[in-house]
């Protein structure tokens, strides 16, 4: 049977992931709060942000860039928009 989560991102309860998705504390924090269905939304969103901004995820400055846009998306207002991105 599937974990369940009450989505703090969707508003609804909805099946949780199975594994922490990131390290330490956030790791544990999106465990714990957001659905599976609200996190397969971040990684299509950060994937869009790493092919528009051309960023690495080694960079420690894309990387910090990364990390503060999935707080905001997750946990936040909803992402920041970005420039000249027209979805398909």
């Amino acid at each position: 049977m599937a974990r369940m989560v009450n989505c703090v991102k969707l508003g609804k309860e909805a099946e949780g992931l199975e594994r922490l998705p990131y390290p330490g504390e956030v790791g544990q924090k999106i465990f714990d709060s957001i659905s599976n269905e609200a996190w397969q939304g971040w990684v299509n969103h950060q994937t869009m942000l790493l092919n528009e901004y051309r960023l690495s995820p080694i960079n420690p400055k894309d990387r910090k860039f990364l990390e503060e846009e999935m707080e905001k998306f997750l946990f936040g207002d909803g992402p920041s928009a970005v420039d000249n991105f027209v979805p398909e």
